[in-house]
Order: C-alpha cells, then structure tokens, then sequence
C-alpha cells in the first residue's frame, strides 16, 4: 500500500499541475493563457476602435472650424469690413490710424482705465493705442495690421492670454 502511495505521489509530481487539471475537468495552463491572450486582444481592438472614433470626431470638428473661419473671411470680404466699420459707431474721433485693422481688446469711458489697459497690453508685448471714438468712447486696440487674416489668427491667439477678452473684436479702418 505504500509503495502504491509513494507511486502515486511521484507520478503526480512528475506530471504537475496540468496533469491534475485534466483529471478535474478544468482547463490546462496553456489554454489559460490562450484564454487570456484572446481577451487582451478583444480588449486592445475594442481600445482601438475607441481611439478612431475619437479621431475621426477630430477631424471632424476641425474641418467645421476651418469651414467656418472660411465662411467669417468670406463675409467679412464681401460686407468690405462695414460690420465692423468705425461710423456706425458714430465715427472716430482720433485723426490717423496707421493700420487698416486692430484687434479692440476692451472700450471704456474714463481715460485711465483705458491707459491702464493699454499699459498692460505693452508689458505683455503687444502694440498699441487709443482710439477715439465721437460716442466718447475710448478703444484699446492693439496688433496693427494691414492683412485681416493675420489680425484673425492674432485674435484667436489673444483670447487665451487673458489680455483679450471673449468679446474682443477687430475694428477696420477705413
């Protein structure tokens, strides 16, 4: 009975664990890592398909925006700037301004604040100067510029500076 017993041990050792597994109806070693190998895979796809919607969604969005910044230049180029044209807000009152456009980074009635403003325009690194307006108004317009393009993509930059705020606007003089 012994050397039964001792046999049966030792033949048990000898096979291991998977042995034992298959005796129990359980699967072996390698089909547990094939198993797992398979649900890596499912998860990595299914990963990866999250990864291309997100992309495309990208895509997506920036081909609105760019639609969209196209369609702004248009209407801007077809209106000639009267949106934004100076005399329908009563007109300037400041004699010469040496750019076509200016980004207005705030308006205000007392002249200080409007010193002030432009003041911290100048620390950050930016061009500018005060514009009259007949209204009384007092403008802080900064980034001169001749192209309109260039005066769009400064806007855009400057509104996540805080220098410039949501509401900030291009003027065009003409």
């Amino acid at each position: 009975m012994k050397k039964a017993l001792i046999l049966s041990l030792v033949v048990l050792l000898a096979t291991g664990c998977d042995f034992i597994r298959t005796l129990a109806g359980r699967p072996t070693s390698a089909q547990v890592e094939e198993i797992r190998q398979e649900r890596i895979a499912r998860e990595e796809a299914r990963h990866q398909a999250v990864l291309d919607s997100l992309q495309r969604v990208e895509r997506q969005m920036a081909d609105s925006l760019a639609a969209l910044e196209t369609y702004l230049l248009d209407s801007l180029a077809q209106t000639r700037g009267t949106i934004l044209n100076p005399s329908k807000m009563g007109g300037l009152f400041t004699t010469k301004l040496e750019s076509k456009y200016y980004i207005i980074v705030g308006a205000f009635r007392g002249r200080s604040y409007a010193e002030r403003k432009l003041t911290s325009c100048k620390e950050a690194g930016y061009t500018g100067t005060i514009i009259s307006f007949r209204n009384g108004l007092l403008a802080v317009g900064v980034c001169p510029s001749n192209d309109l393009n260039e005066s769009l993509k400064t806007l855009k930059l400057m509104r996540g500076t805080g220098i410039c705020p949501k509401d900030g606007w291009i003027l065009v003089n003409e």
